[in-house]
This record gives structure tokens, sequence and C-alpha cells, in this order.
């Protein structure tokens, strides 16, 4: 049995409309499924937490965006027994991106009951202030990306561009906004053991895919099977010469600019100076000075278009 968790309110009720037309095409094709719409924040969490403590392998399809992926693999109890499929209608979508899954719904859903390949994602996940502990499939950050994700779950603009199908650029908008605003601090960056230590930071990002934030490439050579998490830190740049990066961050071309720099390894400890903004697949935690990342010693196995 298929197990459909669905939010309704993805993209601005997109969500809904969508659902509608998957269920008549699960009807069509006499597929054994079940669908459950969450209802408020963190509920997928509990949704799939309640379906995969039972016994037995779990096919779980995603409806949403990021935010609902989050929400989901944070509630799944053993990463082992379940099959992820996901149909992407969220705002950034950059899980997606990672697997190359297509944004037509219709076509999404053939990968997941048509033969799908499949991946062993990593799921990563960070530890912070007394020890709580998050899990993430694409990317944890702390600084300006942090704070352009919190800005963006409260911003009209969302809204407004997902109305229009041009949710990322949302995105765009705010993070020009944020780094006008943004303070950059002095950052202690270890990873594997070995200790960095950089000044006037915008922002760290561990990375498990190569895309966030609605398709900024900002590892590009992330994989998200190769066992080890990628880390993009912004240091020692102007604020004036940042956002002439950012365009060609679509691309991945701004890692060859001096100010920007790339780590890679299992284990990523994060300590700043002061206080800032954290994010989970865009998902705020608010205001830490100190994060750990890391994989969990399991894999998760999900419906990919090769």
């Amino acid at each position: 049995m298929y197990h459909f968790i669905v939010n309704p309110n993805a993209r601005s009720g997109l969500g809904k409309s969508t659902w509608n037309l998957i269920e008549k095409e699960l009807i069509r094709r006499e597929v054994d499924y079940q669908a459950y719409e969450t209802k408020y924040q963190k509920h997928a969490t509990k949704i799939a937490r309640k379906i995969t403590e039972t016994d037995g392998i779990h096919q779980l399809v995603v409806l949403g965006g990021d935010g609902t992926i989050n929400e989901v693999i944070n509630g799944i109890y053993d990463l082992d027994k379940v099959c992820l499929g996901y149909i992407p209608i969220g705002s950034s979508n950059d899980f997606a991106r990672g697997f190359h899954l297509p944004k037509e719904p219709l076509e999404a859903l053939g990968y997941i009951l048509d033969t799908p390949s499949y991946a062993f994602m990593d799921v990563g996940y960070i530890t912070y202030k007394e020890n709580k502990k998050r899990r993430f499939a694409v990317s944890a950050g702390i600084g300006f990306d942090a704070a352009v994700c919190h800005e963006v779950v409260v911003s009209r603009l969302k809204k407004f561009f997902n109305k229009l199908g041009l949710g990322k650029l949302a995105y765009t908008g705010v993070a020009f906004s944020q780094i006008i605003k943004s303070r950059p601090t002095t950052m202690t960056i270890t990873v594997d053991g070995i200790r960095h230590r950089y000044e006037n930071v915008l922002f760290a990002t561990v990375m498990n895919h190569p895309y966030e934030g609605g398709g900024f490439k900002f590892c590009p050579k992330a994989d998200s099977t190769d066992g080890e998490l990628d880390v993009i830190i912004a240091a020692n740049i102007s604020k004036l010469r940042f956002l002439t990066l950012l365009p060609l961050a679509f691309k991945g071309y701004h890692t060859f600019a001096k100010g920007i720099y790339l780590l890679k390894g299992k284990t990523v400890e994060i300590v700043s100076d002061c206080p800032l903004p954290v994010h989970t697949d865009g998902e705020p935690i608010f205001l830490q000075r100190e994060l750990f990342a890391t994989l969990e010693p399991k894999k998760l196995k999900v419906a990919q278009n090769k």
C-alpha cells in the first residue's frame, strides 16, 4: 500500500488541487493507497511516525514542498524500512532538483509507480541547544541563508509569487533584503576534527544536495549518496560583492570567487561568536550559537529520475 502525505496548502493551495488530480489517476490505475492531509505545522511528522512505527516496509509518498519533506523524514521511525516518493509542488523544490524529478505531477507519479529507480540517500541531522535533534534532507544553515528562510516563511512575497508560478523569486527578493540587514560575525568551523576560523562570516551552510533556497547551486559537487556532507562558507566578502555573486549561484559559478570556501566531511561543528538564525530544509530554528551536523547511520531509499 502507498501512503500519501499531502500538504493541501503547499504553494498557496495548489496542493489540494494537485492531490485531486493525483487521486483520480490512482483510482484509474486501481492503486492501493491511503491519503493523509496535513492540518498544521509538524503534522506530517506525526503522520509519518504513526505509519512507520508499525512492522513492515512502508511506501511513503510526499505531496508538498521541501518543508513537508523535512517534516516527514523527522517522523520516520526506521529509515531502513521506508521507500520514499516525492511529488514536488513547493516553492523551492530543491529536493526534487537533487533527484532530477519532473515538475509535472502525473509524470512524477509515474516515476513512483512504474518500476522506479532508487537512490539510497544520506540523511543529515543537526544537534543544537540542550541536545535537541533535527534531521535534514537538503541542507542546514546558520546566518544569512537561515534568515532568508525565516523571512520567506512569513513573507507575502512567497504567496504572491506562488500564484504566478514563480515561487523561487520570493527567495531571491528576500535574499536582497536580508543581505542589507545581515551582520557578519566570526565562526569556528570544525570538519572531521580539523578546525577552521573565519572572520566576517555571512553564512555557513551544511549541504546534502547541491541546491538550496529555490535553485541556488551553492555546493555543485554535493552528492546525497556519498556518505559525506558539503559545507559552504561566505566570509571576508563585502555585501555588494556577495550580491553580484548571487545570480551566479544559480549555475554554481560563484564557487571560484574569493571569499567563498568549500569543505567536505562526515562531521561538522559550527560555533558562532553571536546567536544567529538556523534552518533545516528551510524550516526555522531560532537564534543559536552552536550546532553540530552529521549523518544518520542508515540511508533512506528514494525514488529518483536518473
